[in-house]
């Protein structure tokens, strides 16, 4: 969805070659946003953090379904499922607003072709909103980390807990495909960890320096802005690409080529 709203008014703007302060109404240049430059900058904010708290959602549920079975049996509901997207989007898009009103400025980068929040330059009132953004996207991620990691640890339990080759022929049989299937989602859960932390951290880092190294370096930002929309492009290619059955069949090899070497 953000980069169907996004797209089209990058393309607009080098379509006509006009920034968008001055494809906007309203704005008269670099210095003063236009009304199109404040909402390219309202969904940039928005759709980097409504993702992740989404995110977040899925990790406390992966954790809590295989760490605390009985516990997410009784209080987690489908109901409860259900709300929760509309309830992150609404509080996203509340926090989201806060430039408009006047905390945080909306600001438009080189070469005029995307706006974000000012990440450098500018009192505490300008300044502040950005710090509060990467200090709440800096928890998303530490949470998200310590969820998948949790899973991931009790994913290699339940591995590590099936019967071995050497008990039985029926119970090895039986327990070889749980057992790979497990191994699958660990190596999944392990990937986007990675990918999801490393597409993160940039902007959280660029957003601290401007703030309090009063870093201004427009090409940095533009790089962190990048990485943060590559973990959105790449992330789903991860998952469809491993779960395929010959990637799957892949890994399981590997497995089992290092099992057998010890």
């Amino acid at each position: 969805l953000g980069k169907c709203l996004l797209s089209p008014i990058v393309l607009a703007a080098y379509a006509y070659n006009r920034s968008l302060s001055e494809l906007g109404p309203g704005g008269r240049g670099e210095d003063e946003p236009g009304v199109l430059c404040q909402l390219f900058a309202f969904l940039m904010a928005f759709f980097g953090l409504a993702p992740t708290l989404l995110l977040l959602a899925m990790a406390l549920e992966c954790w809590l379904s295989l760490g605390h079975p009985y516990f997410y049996r009784r209080h987690l509901t489908r109901r409860l499922g259900a709300a929760l997207g509309p309830a992150a989007a609404g509080l996203c898009a509340l926090f989201c607003a806060l430039p408009l009103l006047g905390f945080g400025v909306p600001m438009q980068y080189c070469p005029g072709t995307w706006c974000f929040i000012r990440m450098a330059g500018g009192g505490p009132r300008q300044l502040g909103f950005p710090v509060l953004y990467a200090s709440l996207m800096g928890c998303l991620v530490l949470a998200i980390v310590a969820c998948n990691v949790s899973s991931m640890r009790h994913l290699y339990g339940m591995a590590r807990r099936q019967p071995r080759r050497g008990t039985a022929p029926a119970a090895a049989a039986a327990a070889a495909a749980p057992r790979m299937e497990e191994l699958d989602h660990l190596v999944l859960l392990g990937l986007m960890t990675v990918l999801f932390t490393v597409c993160s951290l940039p902007l959280i880092i660029r957003a601290y320096l401007g703030a309090f190294a009063a870093d201004f370096d427009e090409n940095a930002d533009l790089s962190a802005l990048r990485f943060l929309s590559v973990n959105s492009i790449v992330d789903p290619w991860v998952f469809i690409i491993f779960r395929t059955s010959v990637f799957r069949a892949f890994v399981r090899r590997v497995c089992r080529r290092l099992g057998s070497r010890r």
